[in-house]
């Protein structure tokens, strides 16, 4: 199993960037996999994901602004992010729930992790 995040950088208050995570290894839609963030200081987080039968889940802090979708045939992972804030200014993650049975925003259930990548938002 791998997962390759890309698509972070610098953008000013609200802005957008779209993230992308390129999974191999496993069949994307068979899992739980979702989008963390971990800004420094803080705790990692569950920011969005799609549960293994489909339902998809935000933080009460993304809602309306990001939205999570995947391309079966790509076998990759999107986060569209828009109207950035500096608050989520972040290491930006893809993880998946190989095991099964964790809540796909449950960062402690996932199984597999990206490297991830730096979001920053300036203000």
């Amino acid at each position: 199993v791998q997962l390759v995040e890309s698509g972070g950088g610098l953008v000013q208050a609200g802005g957008s960037l779209r993230l992308s995570c390129a999974a191999s290894g496993f069949t994307l839609d068979y899992y739980g996999i979702g989008w963390f963030r971990q800004a420094p200081g803080k705790e990692r987080e569950g920011v969005s994901c799609i549960s293994s039968d489909g339902y998809t889940y935000y933080a009460d802090s993304v809602k309306g602004r990001f939205s999570i979708s995947r391309d079966n045939a790509k076998n990759t992972l999107y986060l569209q992010m828009n109207t950035l804030k500096p608050e989520d200014t972040a290491v930006y993650y893809c993880a998946t729930d190989q095991d099964g049975g964790s809540w796909c925003l449950d960062y402690r259930g996932m199984d597999y992790w990206g490297q991830g990548t730096q979001v920053t938002v300036s203000s």
